[in-house]
């Protein structure tokens, strides 16, 4: 893996995705810039509803969040698992932001236009919240199908679960797949499965910190800070 975050150009070379008929991305921090920063709206919301619905106050439910994230992949799965929550009102809640930071991107849109193949939008948040950030983003139609959380029967990524469900939804031969993923940890499975893998670095902590099993592994085949300028150089 490279070390240093520069320009595609200088770090991938375009026959290393000649086979890639199958183009999987992330929603959340890897089809919009980071600096959006929903998921503050989002992070403030799970602990807002894990206060409530535990009746615990919010130092509780913060530690409670991230002891969920880290154990079982998503907060979601851990409160489904441990306590028995229902996905729907959580996700409902949680999801329910403000979008006015996400921009249209016509780059994001030609770019992913000028991909051989298909495009698949995998997330472990909600099919609404992938439409409506997509949609702002104006590049909704460009995906052949968005695979959320519940098409996965609410088993999140990294288990190799989720993403041998989201095979079976699309139908993608992983041996010809690209995934891009702003979490070091959810590149794992993919890159065991033969697909190439793209980390979108976003300088966030919780992306890289250890408990996320690293981002300089083999497991990382290529390092972008530029989702966009990535996707053009192919």
């Amino acid at each position: 893996m490279t070390d240093t975050l520069t320009s595609l150009a200088a770090t991938i070379s375009h026959p290393e995705f000649d086979h890639v008929d199958a183009w999987i991305f992330d929603l959340d921090n890897t089809l919009y810039p980071a600096h959006c920063n929903l998921f503050a709206q989002i992070d403030e919301r799970m602990g807002s509803f894990i206060a409530k619905e535990l009746q615990v106050d919010r130092v509780e439910a913060r530690r409670i969040q991230k002891k969920f994230y880290v154990e079982h992949g998503t907060t979601l799965a851990g409160l489904m698992a441990e306590h028995g929550m229902k996905p729907g009102p959580f996700l409902d809640y949680v999801h329910d932001i403000d979008l006015a930071v996400v921009e249209e991107s016509k780059a994001l849109d030609e770019a992913l236009a000028r991909l051989p193949g298909k495009r698949f939008i995998f997330t472990n948040g909600s099919r609404r919240h992938a439409e409506n950030v997509a949609g702002k983003l104006g590049v909704l139609n460009r995906f052949d199908a968005i695979i959320d959380i519940a098409a996965c029967d609410f088993v999140p990524k990294p288990h190799a679960d989720a993403f041998g469900r989201f095979l079976g939804h699309s139908s993608a031969n992983a041996r010809k797949a690209a995934m891009f993923e702003d979490i070091a940890r959810n590149l794992e499975v993919p890159h065991q499965l033969g697909m190439r893998t793209v980390w979108v670095h976003t300088g966030e902590e919780w992306a890289t910190e250890k408990a996320h099993h690293g981002s300089d592994g083999e497991h990382v085949h290529h390092v972008t800070d530029n989702l966009i300028g990535f996707l053009e150089a192919l």
